[in-house]
């Protein structure tokens, strides 16, 4: 009852492909491009300097009454402003997302190493129980367990003479 170990190839693969992350996505031109500008509008400064840009424009919206004041506040503060901090709040979602990635990663290199050792001590043990068989066996190892047999029925003790 020989087995032989041979470690799972998806380790190998794995140890060299490592986790997937957002920074895997930035190979490309139009990647590396959208990455930068996300960086640079996708900041709370940024989402500051947006709104002071759209405060110059609040007094002239007042003056042309509610409804020029209510498309300032949709159509320029909103949308000015709500730009960067939804970046921000992506950017943060992103490398929380990474982290995840990361921890799940390190957790399925974990469990396939004690797996892998698993199997290793398996054969281990399947080798050693074969050297034990052998030394103390005179025939053939057995090829499978063979189930177990009743033991035959214990004889009743004879009744004692006085």
């Amino acid at each position: 009852m020989a087995a032989e170990h041979t470690p799972h190839p998806r380790i190998a693969e794995r140890a060299q492909a490592g986790p997937h992350t957002t920074k895997a996505e930035q190979t490309s031109l139009n990647g590396k491009i959208a990455i930068l500008i996300t960086n640079m509008v996708g900041t709370m400064w940024c989402a500051y300097a947006f709104a002071l840009l759209a405060l110059i424009s609040l007094p002239e919206a007042i003056k042309g009454g509610t409804a020029a004041l209510i498309a300032w506040i949709a159509q320029t503060f909103l949308q000015l402003v709500l730009l960067s901090v939804i970046m921000v709040g992506q950017k943060v979602s992103a490398a929380a997302s990474d982290k995840q990635a990361l921890q799940t990663f390190k957790d399925a290199e974990a469990l396939l190493k004690i797996q892998d050792d698993v199997h290793r001590l398996i054969k281990l043990n399947n080798d050693l129980t074969a050297q034990i068989h052998a030394a103390t066996c005179t025939g053939p190892a057995p090829a499978k367990a063979a189930p177990a047999k009743k033991a035959p029925a214990a004889k009743k003790p004879a009744p004692r003479k006085r």
